[in-house]
């Protein structure tokens, strides 16, 4: 499978799994996508490890189901604008988020805007 391939498998893996509550799918769908590596960035923040990153992303799972609202991918990299629900139908937060699949290593830039 080209990494082209991959990447559009993970793009819509990943959000399946959070929005069903399959935690170990959702990180496996990061594991297999980037065997050599994972880059997470949230822009404006601290510098972090990206798998604790995910974990504390996880911790919000239960109460945010995530709204695809675009996904463009070109080749290896891709760009997706999602919103974050709340179980009220509220607004917690919209996302841009900046995809780049190399060789087996995930680059990801995350914009996050609150309401």
């Amino acid at each position: 499978m080209s990494d082209d391939d991959k990447l559009a498998h993970f793009l819509h893996h990943q959000i399946d799994c959070w929005n069903k509550g399959d935690k170990e799918g959702f990180l496996a769908s990061y594991r297999e996508i980037a065997p050599k590596g994972l880059s997470i960035e949230y822009v404006g923040m601290a510098a972090g490890d990206p798998w604790q990153m995910l974990e504390g992303m996880w911790q919000a799972q239960a109460s945010v189901k995530i709204e695809v609202l675009e996904c463009i991918q070109i080749g290896n990299q891709s760009a997706s604008h999602h919103r974050n629900v709340l179980a009220d139908g509220s607004i917690s937060s919209e996302t841009i988020e900046l995809y780049t699949l190399s060789e087996g290593r995930l680059e990801s830039r995350i914009f996050i805007q609150r309401p």
